[in-house]
């Protein structure tokens, strides 16, 4: 399994298609905060806009995808002359369908919504990409011609909405967020996703670190992996990674004591030990650094024995 895949199955992903947004020319459509452990999505299908979040101003064009893993507010703006206008929604079985008032005819076909996940890899995870995620998978041919073919899917899907669309879209919207996580840094991607190193050498040492975690995973060790050396392997790991080798480890050895805390009985000292932690205290500090409990409430909160 690649890592992708891997850390999507470990952050026990829910994807949920909350609208079709079909907007006008001068609409703002204001999208409020989500919840705890959410992170709103949009793929636009057709047309031109801008999208807002904090003092970040995105310019988004057909095959472009955000992502905000913090979930904060954020507006979607079309062009237009005169004062923009609001949004008027219609519920429909599986999503909200939303237009722009006074019935304007649509310049943009807009799918949005949202990524639900766990506690700790899927915080953990979240919480180390860009805060937006801007891709756009325009930029090959292969990844364009992937995303027409998803797009496709969801809107026929979309003009379907009948049993099991729901579900079908919750499914064609997990593929996009892989496909995300896997595209490297571009022209319009602001910042390095570490999920998608570009250098097949530094995937290598990447992909150690999250197979086993708890290994003693030395810069020497690492550079050897990636059959450099330890100057170029360090430089090469923070333009591929966008993050050092030593915050990368402790996030992959956190991911897998979340993992291990929630799937199985062994002891939060035993849990130390087998990601790599010699002080069962040195590993409680980092846990709670960064993930805000300890690793015995985390325990008792999301344990998933008997599940």
């Amino acid at each position: 399994m690649d890592s992708v895949s891997r850390l999507l199955r470990l952050a026990r992903l829910r994807a949920d298609l909350d609208k079709r947004c079909l907007l006008g020319a001068g609409t703002r459509m204001e999208v409020p905060t989500h919840g705890e452990r959410e992170a709103p999505f949009h793929v636009l299908l057709e047309g031109t806009c801008r999208l807002q979040v904090g003092t970040v101003l995105l310019d988004l064009r057909p095959g472009d995808v955000v992502m905000i893993p913090s979930g904060a507010p954020h507006r979607v703006i079309t062009d237009g002359k005169g004062d923009q206008v609001g949004t008027a929604e219609a519920a429909g079985d599986a999503f909200v369908t939303t237009r722009s008032e006074h019935g304007a005819e649509p310049v943009i076909d807009l799918f949005c919504g949202h990524y639900t996940f766990d506690a700790g890899t899927g915080s953990l995870l979240f919480s180390s990409l860009p805060d937006p995620v801007h891709v756009s998978f325009g930029q090959s041919a292969e990844s364009d011609e992937v995303l027409r073919m998803l797009s496709a899917l969801m809107r026929g899907e979309a003009r379907r909405e009948g049993e099991g669309t729901a579900a079908i879209l919750s499914a064609l919207c997990t593929v996009l967020l892989a496909m995300v996580l896997r595209t490297a840094r571009g022209d319009t991607t602001r910042s390095t996703l570490w999920t998608a190193a570009a250098d097949g050498r530094i995937a290598a040492a990447v992909e150690g670190m999250l197979d086993d975690p708890g290994a003693d995973w030395t810069i020497e060790r690492l550079s050897r992996t990636a059959a450099m050396s330890r100057a170029t392997f360090l430089r090469h790991f923070t333009r591929d990674t966008g993050t050092t080798v030593g915050v990368f480890l402790t996030r992959a050895r956190l991911m897998a004591a979340a993992e291990l805390l929630a799937t199985t009985d062994a002891t939060v000292a035993a849990v130390a030990g087998q990601v790599g932690y010699y002080s069962e205290s040195a590993f409680s500090r980092a846990f709670r650094a960064h993930l805000g409990t300890t690793p015995a409430r985390f325990r008792r909160e999301n344990s998933l024995r008997g599940v």
